[in-house]
């Protein structure tokens, strides 16, 4: 059991410049998208990332939200796995929150773009991972 999931997930998960979200497609299979670094998260218990409105990966979170999310650490072959639901925010608070100069290049529109939205992912489990295993949170 790790002594301070907060803090040792935490820092994992902050050196990390990509994250891998993991989602059921429309058919039931599991996929896996390389995302940039979450925008912002509350501990580990939710992140916030930017997608494309029109992306399948918002479709298929919109049918089934059960999502996880794993940031590797590949200096010391060891990962954090967290798994919990997501919510597709397209509120003007949250966008402008999460919003970034240069953003523009991937909204063309800008923070309004409806292309723009925001995957909160909020987590309910989650595991620390070397290499062929991992130790669990709960």
């Amino acid at each position: 059991m790790v002594r301070n999931p907060e803090k040792t997930f935490g820092a994992i998960i902050d050196k990390c410049s990509t994250a891998q979200l993991c989602y059921m497609d429309k058919d039931g299979f599991p996929v896996t998208r390389a995302m940039l670094k979450p925008r912002e998260r509350h501990g580990i218990r939710e992140f916030f990332f930017t997608s494309n409105t029109s992306s399948e990966k918002v479709s298929a979170l919109k049918s089934n939200p059960k999502a996880s999310i794993y940031f590797v650490d590949r200096r010391f072959f060891r990962g954090v796995s967290l798994a919990g639901t997501a919510e597709i925010m397209e509120d003007a608070a949250t966008k402008e929150r999460i919003w970034r100069e240069g953003d523009e290049q991937y909204y063309s529109q800008g923070v309004t773009d409806p292309d723009y939205c925001v995957i909160k992912v909020t987590v309910v489990a989650g595991a620390l991972t070397f290499g062929f295993g991992g130790l669990e949170t709960g």
